[in-house]
């Protein structure tokens, strides 16, 4: 398997509707193992769909480390850890909100406040072709929503409510001279220039 190229916000791909997978089979599972090696590669990295790799497929991965007790719900016990490599993912049941700050590796740096659904229920295909159901809350809840949102072409910036909540903080290894510009985050090649 081979770690895979990132591509970040300008790239048309990202605003494509990805195309479901017919069947889950070597060339799927070899995608989601190569993206999950990616996410594993990754600083600040948990999760990744096909379309952040250039790949318009249904395709997302997950990895989330054990939850600290202390970042657990009240009256909840703490989650993870977590791995998913999942074909197709479609939320069929939500309930509740939750607002929280979100970043991206295809738009690296930036952060925004996002609201999402509390609690999720996916339905999707493994890696062996079966149909599963993940039930989700909190922060996993969050990652699954960002990642389904990249299958259709959708950016946690579209998501951004208050535009002052959008800010860059880079990661340690970037430079501040590359910052987009944040009136032009989430906005296409061809919108920019009108």
């Amino acid at each position: 398997m081979a770690e895979l190229e990132i591509i970040t916000e300008g790239d048309p791909r990202l605003r494509q509707k990805a195309s479901r997978v017919r069947k889950v089979d070597d060339d799927v599972r070899k995608l989601a193992q190569s993206m999950m090696e990616t996410v594993e590669s990754t600083p600040y990295a948990i999760a990744l769909a096909a379309p952040q790799v250039g790949v318009l497929r249904r395709v997302i991965v997950v990895k989330l480390p054990a939850e600290e007790p202390e970042e657990a719900e009240e009256g909840e016990e703490p989650e993870g850890p977590v791995e998913l490599m999942l074909a197709n993912p479609e939320i069929i049941r939500s309930s509740g909100q939750q607002t929280g700050i979100e970043g991206c590796l295809s738009i690296p740096g930036w952060i925004g406040e996002v609201k999402r659904a509390m609690h999720i229920t996916v339905k999707a295909r493994d890696m062996s072709d079966k149909e599963v159901r993940v039930k989700a809350s909190g922060f996993l809840s969050r990652a699954l929503q960002h990642e389904i949102d990249h299958l259709d072409g959708v950016l946690f910036v579209d998501h951004v409510e208050d535009r002052e909540t959008l800010r860059y903080e880079p990661f340690d290894d970037e430079d501040d001279e590359d910052a987009a510009n944040p009136d032009t985050i989430g906005q296409t090649e061809k919108s920019r220039s009108s």
